[in-house]
């Protein structure tokens, strides 16, 4: 497929107003990408599990004007007027109105809210532009019937992926893999694609307790990050090694070897911030105790044999994996050890879930 498959041809059906909600998840990448090209393409493919507890609710409310003119919308987040939200909304308009010809037919409130901290190193972005994109399509679903069920999820993916990379990862499926690949078959970089093979039940139901670490904005954004890949020394290494690392991770997911992803996890995680502290200019976007928690797990996991395991996004937050039959002895040691690093001790307990649901 190409872009121009996804621009419409024509509207069957009108529609003057109405509203629309979806509550989409945040996701945790397992293989990350790192380094993008023109028009939100990825320099390598990533997969992640898609979270439950951790997702934003967005209703879009949608009113036609008189005059089409430029775009309008008001943006509100847990019921206050965030105009700080605009630009980045604006952006997005720009980039997806080929393909949702009727953005400038209508004013719209867009009213969100988030189950987690925003910008503080949970995907916000990631549930946050899927939701609104899931609201664009059902409003488009309402001018073309003829529209099917795997069109609407596929052209929400890829409208999401403008206005957040990752967020074509929050949509459909416990498993998302974004970018072509050629061990996975129909994957593409224009959109997420539902995992299509069998996975191991050792990963049925895998538990992610994310450890709130600095609930702050961080201080470099993900964007600015992705933009520090151009002319890294390191980058073309590294989109090979993702890539490695997913065809590895392919037959992990069959085969059901813990220990092998933990290992490729971690090493994952660390790679992603590594090439953040080698980029130029530099930055470090973990803390102390960050450092604090990733020691502790290597520790529990050496004395007690644990698959325990950790990840990271672009922030200070940890993510702790583990199988659902290790829950209870995982929980007791958070509770015990790891809570203490939390700002105000606060984490959040989530599992791998199947992904955004209409409201």
């Amino acid at each position: 497929m190409t872009e121009k498959d996804f621009i419409p041809k024509s509207y069957s059906n009108s529609i003057d107003e109405g509203s629309f909600t979806w509550s989409s998840p945040s996701n945790i990448a397992l293989v990350k990408y790192w380094g993008k090209k023109e028009h939100q393409i990825p320099e390598n493919p990533s997969i992640s599990f898609t979270l439950d507890n951790c997702k934003t609710t967005t209703t879009l409310s949608f009113l036609k004007k008189v005059n089409r003119g430029d775009f309008s919308f008001d943006v509100l987040l847990d019921g206050e007027q965030k105009d700080d939200f605009k630009p980045k909304i604006e952006t997005f308009f720009k980039r997806v109105e080929a393909y949702l010809p009727f953005l400038k037919d209508y004013h719209f409130k867009i009213e969100t809210s988030n189950t987690f901290p925003h910008s503080s190193g949970i995907a916000s972005s990631a549930s946050g532009m899927s939701a609104l994109a899931l609201c664009l399509m059902s409003i488009e679903k309402e001018l073309d019937s003829e529209i099917s069920k795997d069109d609407f999820i596929k052209k929400a993916s890829f409208l999401a992926r403008l206005g957040s990379g990752s967020a074509c990862r929050s949509l459909e499926g416990d498993l998302v893999i974004w970018g072509s690949h050629n061990d996975i078959k129909g994957s593409s970089d224009l959109f997420g694609l539902k995992y299509p093979y069998k996975v191991h039940e050792n990963f049925r139901d895998y538990q992610d307790t994310i450890l709130l670490v600095d609930k702050g904005e961080k201080q470099v954004s993900s964007t600015v990050g992705h933009n520090l890949m151009y002319n890294h020394p390191f980058a073309q290494e590294r989109f090979k090694q993702a890539n490695e690392n997913l065809s590895d991770l392919v037959s992990i997911l069959k085969n059901g070897d813990l220990n092998k992803f933990v290992a490729l996890v971690e090493s994952e995680a660390l790679t992603l911030h590594a090439m953040m502290m080698t980029s130029m200019p530099y930055f470090i976007l973990m803390k102390p105790n960050t450092l604090e928690i990733i020691n502790k797990i290597w520790n529990f996991r050496k004395d007690t044999g644990s698959r325990v395991c950790f990840t990271l996004d672009a922030g200070a937050n940890v993510h702790v994996l583990y199988p659902e039959n290790e829950t209870a002895d995982v929980m007791e040691f958070i509770k015990n050890e790891l809570v203490a690093y939390c700002q105000n001790g606060q984490y959040i307990c989530d599992q791998i879930g199947l992904g955004a649901k209409k409201m």
